[in-house]
């Protein structure tokens, strides 16, 4: 039935080519350009002897580079995610084993996965820059993914009961309730975790642009290995011409990509009261009035989608009918007992050899690491209780007021991508003419590298909280503090374990470069357990660094079962009806 046109109603005008079709076209064309010229550099032979410069000149280049690793890192961290989260939750056998191993995997810090990843690579490509380039998308995929993994797999044990029974009661096959149930329910926690993530990236980029394992060093050029130099030689206006370059990225980046996908993701929010203010982007609306993008999207997109979507439904009604799998059950059965084999025998083998590497350890040795845990651990719960009094509030504001999202989301997430590390060094000399030196900047500095992670989980959490929810607080002249008590801390109180899970994993990655600091020629360290693992990676004392990182992991993991876990659980249970 064809709808009347209405002022409110009109049928999509089919008009010429405009300004801003020209302007899409060459922007598109521009970006192909940037990345088939940057992706170029990426091959030939690899310097060991390269040196980074700090001239401005170098700047565009430097930072071409570092985005197509960045892009490169961030979708295989999206891939990751998606897949990882969704087998955790439809395969109870197999989440036994991958929560524990996500778990496990966000706790070791980037300095812990470098030497590995690395040295495999580089011998994959000897004598080859692809080798070293890989492993630092590898590094950054490490900086990204855990929590988006964690966003995703918390949006699916979310989603209200009534409807999963409806998808059954629709017959929706695997893929049909993948894309028209689970994903939709996550998206709104995906792309807010999507920022953090690529915030995350820019902050761990200094140590995986420029690092040294043992009597190697591996430099790569890039904003991170030039922020890091110039840091690492006190060239202030060098930081400054990097950093200045960096938020302009980062506001770009935020006008381009991120505003769009939170307006365009709105349309997820499950509720029966259509908000008065959504979020909003000039450039969605530009993509939506565009009459070009719009007979691409109907004359290619459009049928490749619904081929796709046909091809997958024929793939699973055939992998689902009764003739195929007579003994569904059974085949699960069998599938769970080789996982869980593969992986009991992969876990029994790598134990054995860290076994045999970590025997070798005097006792005295074993005390300081236990020292360090002890020391960076109080740092780390400190950061938390302090960033969680900063960002509940703010986030919450953000959330709930687009407008003032409209302003304020950009600049949070320039503050949250400019690397602490870059600027640590002058908060670091005002600290030590105030007094309390490194020991009270790593605190600061883990602040700023996780408070984030709260910040924007929260800010999804109450996005998601359905409008009609409010309204009906209005109703019944609820006080703020009964808001806060009977509406908004329980609305936001799972993406809020979320972001407590995810910032305690970051505030102990941020501990290798909150209590290792190269500055003016000098290194400034303080006792803990980062120092430990950044002085065991410069060093090449792997059997040292392999210590350490087996005693973080623990603390994350025992932190988790006893503290997040349950808090988990009670997310999931008792308030999933408002997420």
């Amino acid at each position: 039935m064809t709808r009347p046109l209405t002022p409110g109603n009109r049928a999509p005008e089919r008009t010429a080519w405009t300004w801003q079709d020209l302007l899409l076209v060459l922007a598109i064309v521009a970006l192909v350009l940037l990345i088939v010229r940057t992706a170029n550099q990426f091959h030939g032979h690899y310097d060991p002897h390269f040196t980074i410069s700090t001239d401005i000149s170098v700047l565009p280049s430097y930072t071409a580079q570092t985005l197509l690793r960045m892009i490169l890192g961030y979708i295989l961290s999206l891939v990751f995610s998606l897949v990882y989260s969704y087998t955790a939750y439809r395969s109870k056998m197999a989440a036994r084993f991958m929560l524990p191993l996500l778990d496990i995997l966000q706790s070791i810090p980037v300095l812990s996965f470098l030497p590995g990843v690395t040295l495999a690579l580089i011998s994959l490509f000897p004598g080859q820059r692809l080798g070293v380039e890989m492993a630092a998308i590898v590094l950054i995929f490490t900086g990204m993914a855990w929590n988006m993994a964690f966003s995703f797999y918390q949006s699916l044990c979310g989603i209200p009961q009534e409807l999963i029974e409806a998808s059954r009661v629709y017959r929706l096959n695997a893929w049909e309730r993948f894309w028209s149930l689970e994903l939709p329910a996550g998206a709104i926690g995906l792309v807010w975790n999507s920022v953090m993530s690529w915030a995350g990236g820019w902050f761990f980029l200094m140590a995986i642009e420029a690092f040294t394992l043992g009597n190697q060093s591996f430099q790569l050029p890039g904003l991170g290995s030039f922020l890091a130099v110039a840091a690492a030689h006190g060239n202030f206006p060098a930081i400054y011409w990097g950093v200045s370059v960096l938020i302009g990225v980062v506001v770009i980046t935020d006008l381009l990509v991120w505003r769009p996908l939170i307006a365009w993701v709105e349309k997820f929010k499950f509720e029966s009261v259509e908000t008065q203010s959504a979020p909003q982007s000039w450039v969605l609306d530009l993509v939506r009035r565009s009459p070009t993008l719009r007979v691409i999207q109907e004359r290619v997109f459009q049928p490749l989608q619904e081929a796709f979507d046909q091809r997958l439904n024929r793939t699973f009604a055939v992998r689902t009918a009764p003739r195929e799998l007579p003994s569904p059950q059974n085949l699960g059965q069998w599938f769970e007992w080789i996982f869980s084999s593969g992986v009991t025998i992969i876990i029994l083998w790598g134990v054995w050899e860290a076994a045999l590497m970590l025997r070798q350890l005097s006792p005295t040795v074993w005390l300081s690491v236990l020292l360090g845990a002890c020391f960076t651990a109080l740092r780390v719960f400190t950061s938390l209780i302090l960033s969680l009094l900063i960002t509940v509030p703010i986030g919450v504001g953000i959330g709930r007021n687009p407008r003032l999202a409209q302003v304020l989301q950009p600049i949070v997430q320039v503050v949250a991508s400019v690397p602490a590390t870059a600027l640590f060094p002058i908060l670091l000399l005002a600290l030590i003419h105030l007094g309390g030196g490194l020991q009270v900047g790593s605190i600061a500095l883990m602040i700023l590298g996780t408070m984030w992670y709260v910040l924007f989980n929260v800010i999804a959490g109450a996005q998601a909280i359905p409008a009609e929810l409010f309204e009906a607080a209005l109703v019944y002249k609820l006080t703020r503090r009964q808001r806060w008590q009977t509406l908004i801390l329980p609305g936001i109180f799972p993406y809020l374990v979320t972001g407590m899970i995810t910032a305690v994993g970051g505030a102990w990655n941020a501990s290798i470069v909150s209590e290792y600091v190269t500055f003016n020629g000098q290194v400034i360290t303080t006792p803990g357990l980062g120092s430990i693992i950044s002085e065991a990676s410069a060093a090449g004392n792997f059997r040292l660094l392999l210590a350490a990182t087996v005693v973080m992991s623990l603390l994350v993991v025992i932190t988790n079962r006893l503290v997040w876990r349950p808090m988990y659980h009670l997310a999931q249970e008792k308030y999933r009806q408002l997420i």
